[in-house]
């Protein structure tokens, strides 16, 4: 009996160890597959992202055109770092002071009402991952984030942001949403007009070409007054 029972011990054992290494594997090879990436678009645009396709899935018709940097305005550049991310050049990926006081915040409210999500993060989730919240994605979205601060530049990074975030109905980068909105190209918008994409940001399927809110008016006063200060690559 003592000696079935240490076969089986072994056996099981064996087992656990083939499957937590095939595990180790299939994570490696999930971590390699996204750092691969990352590398190609540090040097190549992205045909796609993770966020325009569910937009497509769900039957969304997508517009988007791509633009370099130096042909998007400066004044949409330093409008989305200030409200999205006022410390980019000063982190690496990560805001930890803007988390310590988002935490707080959710805290005293009992629930979730502000989030830290710096660039580069929003960067990972648009690119890779979905929009759900749980612990398994924030972790993914970390690594990510952390392999684009260590493969990209901030100017790269900025690049590819503005070039993929979602500004209206499966309206995606700068290009199609000065188009959008304004009927202008994403050169030619001006601080006001910046500010506004700025604004709308957070919740952008919301506002059609042309349409405003009380709250979308507010908050692009508010970021008009942070945008002198805000550093850009």
């Amino acid at each position: 009996m003592a000696a079935r029972r240490l076969r089986w011990l072994a056996a099981a054992w064996k087992a656990f160890c083939y499957s937590l290494g095939a595990l180790v594997l299939a994570f490696l090879g999930v971590q390699l597959w996204f750092y691969g990436h990352v590398v190609y678009w540090n040097w190549f645009e992205p045909s796609t992202t993770a966020f325009m396709e569910r937009r497509r899935d769900a039957g969304i018709a997508i517009t988007r055109y791509w633009v370099p940097y130096d042909r998007i305005s400066r004044h949409l550049k330093r409008a989305v770092v200030a409200a999205e991310d006022a410390r980019f050049l000063d982190h690496e990926g990560f805001d930890w002071e803007a988390i310590q006081k988002a935490m707080a915040k959710n805290e005293r409210r009992g629930k979730v009402v502000a989030g830290a999500s710096t660039i580069s993060q929003q960067l990972a989730k648009n690119l890779f991952l979905s929009g759900e919240r749980s612990y398994v994605r924030k972790a993914q979205e970390a690594a990510i984030t952390w392999m684009i601060e260590h493969t990209m530049s901030k100017r790269r990074i900025l690049e590819l942001y503005l070039n993929v975030a979602e500004w209206g109905e499966g309206v995606f980068g700068a290009e199609a949403a000065a188009r959008h909105h304004f009927g202008v190209g994403a050169a030619q918008l001006n601080a006001t007009q910046a500010a506004w994409l700025a604004a709308i940001l957070p919740s952008p399927r919301l506002y059609r070409a042309g349409r405003s809110t009380p709250y979308a008016d507010g908050r692009t006063v508010t970021i008009l007054g942070r945008m002198a200060a805000a550093q850009v690559p």
